[in-house]
């Protein structure tokens, strides 16, 4: 095991972040975070309730502007080059980030439209087929429980091949069934080159995907060290010695 205060080394087409600091008002959410993922490469982010996580997600997908420090997604500047940015980028957010109002159907081609995508009609079946959601494509999602709208927006980033993928609390609200079509998919996006950043309460579903195991606490990267250097079982004490609480398994 490695405590470190950064991992990973230097990557021109992953991800890396250099000195980063968020602050809002008074109360600082990420107090100097330096951390590098390559390409091919899968970390598992873990911390409690208000450690930064979904913070720095957020800063990394473009939707909350950084106090200071540098970041580099997928070889572009984040702050100089975002719409390159953004092109590169697949996103699962904590909530599902879908319309209501429309159709499951209508929501995939809306978002193959604005990503403008080769073969839509084809993407879009596939995308309801591995989530198993063929039968409700023309149902308003507003109609849709928290496990169905949960394996749409998976379907949604199915939609096509993200350079770097982020992901929020990923396992939440998704049957065992979906937690397989979200591995394989993973494992997929990897053996392409994808770069990947999850986040998530649950250690033993985030230990098992995971290339990379990190510890975020109160703002700061307390841990970083590769999965084939500790144990679950090690892990998990680790995770308690600083004082988290692990949720969902």
């Amino acid at each position: 095991m490695v405590s470190v205060e950064g991992g990973g080394a230097p990557v021109s087409s992953g991800i890396e972040i250099r000195r980063l600091v968020k602050w809002y008002g008074s109360q600082p959410a990420l107090r100097g975070i330096d951390l590098a993922v390559a390409p091919e490469e899968i970390l598992a982010l873990f911390g409690s309730n208000g450690a930064g996580k979904t913070t720095l997600l957020r800063i990394l997908a473009g939707r909350v502007r950084p106090t200071s420090g540098t970041i580099r997604v997928a070889g572009h500047m984040l702050d100089r080059d975002g719409n390159e940015v953004r092109r590169a980028l697949g996103v699962l957010a904590h909530g599902h980030q879908l319309y209501e109002a429309l159709t499951a159907r209508e929501n995939l081609a809306y978002a193959t439209a604005m990503l403008g995508l080769d073969r839509p009609g084809e993407r879009l079946a596939q995308a309801l087929s591995r989530v198993g959601l063929e039968s409700a494509a023309d149902s308003r999602v507003r109609t849709f429980s928290s496990g169905m709208k949960r394996r749409l927006a998976l379907a949604k980033l199915m939609l096509r091949e993200p350079k770097v993928i982020l992901l929020d609390e990923p396992f939440a609200s998704l049957d065992l069934q979906a937690t397989k079509v979200l591995e394989e998919f993973l494992m997929a996006s990897k053996a392409a080159g994808a770069t990947t950043i999850l986040a998530t309460h649950n250690l033993t579903m985030g230990y098992g995907v995971a290339d990379r195991v990190a510890i975020l606490r109160q703002g700061r990267l307390v841990f970083d060290g590769r999965r084939e250097e500790t144990s679950l079982e090690a892990f998990r004490a680790l995770f308690a010695l600083h004082g988290e609480r692990e949720e969902g398994g």
